[in-house]
């Protein structure tokens, strides 16, 4: 049964709040380690205590937060290329299934490079002299990773690709597409601050979701248009390639004939030549009738 008008409008919220909690609840579920961990990270009193707790989520996020959020990017995926009503749980399983590898081997890559960076931006903010300037380098490159970390889940849930292929994409899409890649940080960090700040519920319910559905918005559209780019140039190398057989073809055609009209013209010499000797024969034969 649809319904149609204002209740059939209430219809379809209250059924993408209820796809938008339930993937959520699975997310965090999957990950409870990591959320447990970060609860006692926030209860933290000492600089050391926060360190050390932070150390202890790094360690644990590539085996529980990496593998739910691939997961969830699957569930994500299919919202947004029209299969609305793909079942939740069988999606969300089997996504984490089988990205789980490239999650767990992405999350260790992604949590290495943001303890080298942490631990650069420690050093040169501690420098006086102009190694601090490149603290905003370390910035510059924090933000770049922050949006490939997006960019990496989406390509994963979207694309087959070895994992070294997939980081390398989403470095790549993050720098080629500059505004989207902003506009999709800032509606993920608005988000992740309204979460943790403001409405502290949503966290369990729709905070992960949200993020999914925007990050793979906008790499979806991103991909597309790398398609329509990458056909435009298929067919004009297509119409270049069909230009140069057609050419190829002229100029055997033109080979082929050239003979035969070289012979054509050689016959036709010979014939006017004939011609003209006949003539001359004749009008010397005529020159002795007369003289005769």
């Amino acid at each position: 049964m649809e319904f149609r008008g204002i209740m059939g409008g209430f219809y379809r919220i209250s059924e993408w709040i209820m796809r938008l909690s339930v993937i959520n609840v699975l997310w965090v579920i999957c990950a409870i380690p990591f959320f447990l961990l970060g609860l006692l990270t926030l209860q933290t009193e000492t600089v050391d205590q926060l360190l050390s707790a932070m150390i202890i989520v790094a360690i644990v996020s590539p085996f529980t937060i990496f593998p739910s959020t691939a997961a969830m990017f699957a569930v994500a995926r299919k919202w947004m290329t029209g299969e609305e009503d793909a079942p939740l749980f069988k999606t969300f399983f089997r996504g984490y299934k089988e990205n789980f590898k490239q999650s767990v081997l992405g999350g260790l890559i992604y949590v290495l490079i943001a303890a080298i960076l942490y631990t650069n931006f420690r050093f040169y903010g501690s420098q006086t002299s102009s190694f601090g300037v490149l603290r905003f380098l370390v910035l510059t490159l924090t933000v770049l990773v922050s949006v490939s970390f997006f960019h990496f889940f989406s390509i994963m849930s979207h694309l087959h690709m070895k994992l070294f292929q997939i980081i390398k994409n989403a470095l790549l899409i993050s720098i080629g597409h500059p505004i989207r890649s902003i506009s999709m940080i800032a509606c993920n960090g608005i988000v992740i601050y309204i979460s943790l700040t403001k409405f502290t519920f949503l966290i369990p319910f729709f905070m992960g979701s949200l993020i999914a559905i925007i990050s793979f918005w906008h790499f979806n559209h991103i991909f597309g248009r790398l398609q329509m780019k990458q056909q435009e140039l298929a067919e004009k190398e297509a119409e270049a390639a069909r230009a140069k057989e057609e050419g190829e073809e002229a100029e055997e055609f033109t080979d082929a004939v050239e003979p035969e009209l070289k012979a054509l013209e050689d016959g036709t010499g010979r014939e006017s030549n004939g011609r003209t000797e006949m003539d001359q024969s004749d009008r010397d034969g005529d020159t002795k009738h007369h003289k005769a």
